[in-house]
């Protein structure tokens, strides 16, 4: 996504850990100051979990959800808004430029964006403090950038297992429990 004016740029942060590069985008909505802390450290543990201490850069994009469903229609066809939207890097087209021209860049995952008002409202009607909805929210969205799906039943419960152990280690309580 490009940088637009009023965009609120987060600093790019590079985990030693993970070694995932994570920008934070405060593009629309009213986010509180815990959400870009809440948003990078969920981000860090899944991709941690999956690529181990691989490179990687990722940017979170805090949005609302009229920028959601702008994004939603336009890139799956579907109206309105939804809780988190995922954007998995294109390949590189051939340039032509040496292989070696890209060695030192990291390995671009992709966007994850999330719409304020959208997870307000679930977390809410689901009984779910707002940061834990949040947190889950970010390591579904990751999961969905390193190839993880849920259109069928195997992948979605192979993908819910995960989300589950990842939440787990971050201290949240299951979000499929009934």
């Amino acid at each position: 996504m490009s940088a637009t004016p009023g965009r609120k740029r987060g600093e790019k942060s590079r985990s030693p850990v993970s070694g995932l590069e994570i920008e934070v985008l405060r593009e629309a909505g009213d986010w509180d100051s815990a959400a870009e802390e809440t948003v990078r450290r969920a981000a860090e543990h899944a991709y941690a979990v999956v690529c181990g201490g691989e490179p990687g850069e990722l940017c979170v994009v805090l949005g609302d959800d009229e920028l959601v469903a702008r994004l939603n229609k336009a890139y799956r066809g579907k109206e309105g808004s939804t809780n988190v939207l995922s954007f998995p890097a294109a390949e590189m087209p051939d340039t032509g430029a040496p292989e070696q021209a890209f060695r030192d860049e990291l390995p671009l995952l992709g966007d994850v964006v999330l719409a304020r008002e959208t997870i307000a409202r679930e977390a809410q009607e689901q009984n779910k403090s707002f940061a834990d909805h949040l947190t889950h929210l970010t390591v579904h969205g990751v999961l969905h950038l390193l190839g993880h799906d849920h259109m069928a039943d195997e992948e979605a419960e192979e993908m819910e297992a995960l989300e589950r152990d990842i939440l787990e280690d971050l201290g949240i309580a299951d979000p499929y429990a009934v």
